[in-house]
């Protein structure tokens, strides 16, 4: 499989409008957005991190990781700059028990010394998720309780977010740019949804054979279910095992139309979007 290899599996063919149009929605631009891209043109990794943790969002940045399968780089980086910064990882409850092991274990080696560890509201679990099986009847809804709702209140008071998301990722970000601004979108209390923040990318344009080369390099723990072929790590119903020959991707909500989480999309679908 190729760094840049951006093949997905067929998409249903019914998509939902609403979901077509969060898809093309444009991308939020101001004055203050554009400065920062001319500013930094050109800067990736580490060196666009110490920019914007340092000189532009001191004090008002936090990184978003789910201690998945590549997470180490991103974080190694950040605890290089500043290890104060702040990390959000959404627990959902649904989580690999490796994964949380997996988090303890980087948290002690890179010396992160605010990590955040966020959950869904009980509020909300009572009324959307009572049973806890609302990952399978409605998956996009299951991701809207447990990780977009969660996030929001988190990354409240803060300018901006740092995320590890990677073109070769998926279709919906092969075109990011490594400085993105969104709309804050809220969480339904009255004024949550006001103004917007921005989102630093990174490891955008990193691909597979970068990031594998850096781990090396540094001599960073891999995420344990990775040798069982898990390429990209989320909750455990919604994540399989990568068939050989498959594509970075194909293990997130096999067999459904949904590649994203909700939480790096532009709007609220009620749940579609790490």
């Amino acid at each position: 499989m190729t760094a840049l290899d951006l093949s997905r599996r067929p998409r249903a063919a019914a998509v939902t409008e609403s979901r077509a149009a969060i898809m093309d929605a444009p991308t939020l631009v101001s004055p203050r957005l554009t400065a920062l891209r001319e500013a930094h043109q050109g800067l990736t990794g580490q060196a666009l991190l110490e920019q914007m943790i340092r000189t532009e969002f001191s004090g008002r940045i936090a990184v978003v990781s789910s201690f998945g399968a590549e997470s180490a780089v991103l974080l190694h980086m950040v605890a290089e700059i500043d290890p104060s910064t702040p990390v959000i990882f959404l627990n959902t409850g649904k989580l690999f028990g490796e994964t949380l092991r997996y988090r303890d274990r980087l948290q002690e080696k890179l010396g992160l010394t605010d990590l955040r560890a966020v959950g869904p509201h009980p509020a909300d679990l009572a009324a959307k998720d009572p049973n806890g099986g609302l990952w399978n009847s409605d998956p996009d809804a299951c991701c809207h309780v447990r990780k977009v709702l969660p996030l929001e209140r988190a990354l409240k008071g803060f300018d901006a977010s740092i995320t590890g998301r990677k073109r070769f990722q998926t279709s919906t970000r092969a075109t990011m740019d490594p400085i993105e601004e969104e709309r804050v979108r809220g969480t339904g209390e009255p004024g949550s949804a006001a103004g917007s923040r921005f989102k630093i990318n990174p490891l955008a344009f990193w691909g597979e054979a970068e990031l594998d080369a850096y781990v090396d390099a540094h001599k960073l723990p891999r995420h344990p279910l990775v040798k069982d072929n898990y390429l990209s790590i989320g909750c455990m119903p919604c994540t399989e095992r990568v068939p050989e020959g498959g594509s970075y991707r194909d293990g997130r909500w096999v067999g459904r139309d949904k590649d994203e989480c909700g939480i790096h999309l532009p709007a609220n679908l009620d749940g579609d979007g790490i």
